[in-house]
């Protein structure tokens, strides 16, 4: 893989954005299988939890891979962290739709601007591993869909509604703004506009969410 030694750092630093995502979204996963009211969702979510662990694993060997002695600070750690509280905080109220919304939604959706970005510039450089590349972005669009489904069943049986997610949904959008905008240094450092990253994962959410 034809990476400069110069993007090694930037990039092992985004990819720890990516591995703590991945933890959180595991974390979720894991919980939202004890709440969902189907076998099926339970199944879909516990299966869900396996894959972002082995995702989380994947970026942690990628990053020790780039730069195993030092890759500086993590500034988006407090946005991350904070979007965790909220989420935790849905899952305590045993709020279903709320979750899939800043889960298999919002977050997955921002993963997968991020990890699409980087899949255009590892296929470019012939990357290997390209296959099981192609597995872990698969994996991505399947939670996401999930998600989307789930909520469309949602609305129709009445248990939320758009407006009422939309109201909710701003915090969360506010904190992945947020934990862009400090990624925004190793994005132009890699020759990268962070404001396509934002305005890629803005593109995979619902048209009612951002309307």
């Amino acid at each position: 893989m034809l990476v400069r030694p110069d993007e090694q750092v930037p990039l092992a630093r985004l990819l720890t954005f990516l591995e703590y995502g991945e933890r959180l979204a595991h974390d979720c996963a894991f919980a939202q299988s004890a709440l969902a009211p189907q076998r099926g969702m339970q199944r879909f979510l516990a299966s869900q939890a396996r894959q972002e662990s082995a995702h989380a694993w994947v970026f942690h060997g990628a990053i020790a891979w780039l730069a195993p002695r030092h890759i500086g600070d993590s500034p988006f750690l407090p946005a991350l962290e904070q979007y965790r509280a909220l989420l935790e905080d849905a899952l305590q109220r045993r709020n279903m739709p709320e979750t899939l919304m800043a889960e298999q939604l919002i977050l997955e959706g921002l993963g997968e601007a991020i990890l699409g970005r980087i899949e255009e510039g590892l296929v470019k450089r012939g990357a290997p591993f390209g296959s099981l590349r192609r597995v872990l972005l698969a994996q991505e669009e399947a939670h996401h869909d999930f998600g989307r489904r789930m909520l469309d069943r949602a609305f129709a049986a009445g248990a939320t509604s758009p407006d009422a997610l939309r109201v909710r949904a701003q915090e969360y959008l506010a904190l992945t703004d947020r934990m862009v905008s400090t990624l925004g240094d190793l994005f132009e450092s890699i020759d990268e506009d962070p404001k396509l990253y934002m305005e890629r994962a803005k593109s995979y959410l619902p048209a009612w969410l951002i309307t």
